[in-house]
């Protein structure tokens, strides 16, 4: 071979490197970056194993030696579930226009469903502007970086309540919360939550105060849903919702599904035994567990081991706690 030839299949051999360096080191594309990241805790964990995971893990193992097998395989589900991704649509598909004596304002409509596959227990909430300017103002708060390539759509001194200004106003709180949700740290966060649970609990609270059961559980039958969706992550933090649906079950007389919606709850709290709910839910389901002639024995042991360890302490009722919530 010549030279020329040898020079020649260097220059191929070079280029061919580069090629194969450039797309190894390519980064991902601005859709890939934009999608969600799968809320997976398993993987997380078992791709960093770090000392406070360890500790985690030995401590559910620990836990887990005292469970019973139906407990097992429900703790088991829900570490499961953790695992799937789970991604949220948000859609605007309509609004409404309320007029008050003082005041005037428009409803917009938002339909949160997962997707991925049917979801026929999609969740349907309403909010005004002035909700999606508070929670805008409260995550520049916190995620000044995160925010500041996001847009709000600004008030007008005219013209708020006419069709084209209402249509675009949809599809710009549309593509906001879609953007808020691709990024992690503000879909896991507190204030976005709050935004789209905490009227529907304020109120779902405030009728279990007065009373009315029925309507409380109506309202927190629909909001569990999407608070499993959005706390993926953190399945202890719906455990205050659960109770609650206990509690309404359980003064509708409808032990059943209370003791059904106390397993939920005392299944996310296997390793979190010191929660302030863990001992007035173990109460309310010995009773409900003698109720329904179920086995009461185990919660009761659960119960005496629990306050073996621990120094006597005044402790609420089930219901107490719950009418505590969302007072403010």
């Amino acid at each position: 071979m010549d030279q020329d030839s040898h020079c020649t299949a260097g220059r191929e051999l070079l280029e061919a490197a580069s090629r194969i360096s450039t797309f190894s080191t390519t980064s991902p594309s601005d859709e890939e970056q934009n999608q969600p990241n799968a809320e997976i805790s398993c993987q997380v964990r078992k791709e960093n194993p770090e000392n406070g995971d360890l500790q985690d893990s030995s401590a559910s193992q620990s836990s887990n030696s005292s469970m019973t097998t139906k407990e097992l395989q429900e703790y088991w589900r829900n570490e499961k579930r953790q695992c799937r991704q789970v991604r949220l649509l948000f859609e605007i598909p309509s609004t409404r226009i309320v007029e008050h004596q003082l005041s005037k304002y428009v409803m917009y409509k938002i339909i949160i469903l997962q997707t991925g596959s049917f979801d026929s227990n999609k969740s349907v909430i309403e909010r005004r502007y002035s909700d999606f300017e508070k929670l805008h103002r409260n995550l520049l708060e916190e995620f000044s970086e995160e925010m500041e390539d996001v847009t709000f759509p600004k008030k007008t001194l005219t013209g708020n309540f006419t069709e084209e200004i209402i249509n675009e106003r949809k599809l710009a709180f549309k593509d906001y919360l879609r953007l808020l949700y691709s990024m992690k740290y503000i879909r896991r966060s507190k204030k976005f939550i709050d935004f789209l649970t905490r009227p529907e609990l304020r109120e779902a609270y405030g009728c279990l105060r007065g009373g009315q059961y029925t309507k409380a559980l109506e309202i927190l039958s629909e909001v569990i849903g999407l608070q499993e969706r959005l706390t993926r992550g953190n399945p202890v933090s719906i455990v205050p919702t659960l109770c609650a649906i206990v509690v309404c079950h359980k003064d509708l007389e409808n032990p059943a599904s209370a003791f059904e919606y106390g397993e939920k709850a005392l299944s996310r709290l296997q390793v979190h035994t010191s929660h302030r709910y863990y001992i007035p839910l173990l109460e309310t389901m010995i009773a409900l567990a003698y109720e329904l002639g179920k086995d009461f024995l185990s919660l009761q042991e659960k119960l005496e081991e629990w306050k073996a360890k621990k120094d006597p302490v005044r402790v609420f009722t089930l219901k107490e706690l719950a009418v505590r919530e969302y007072v403010q």
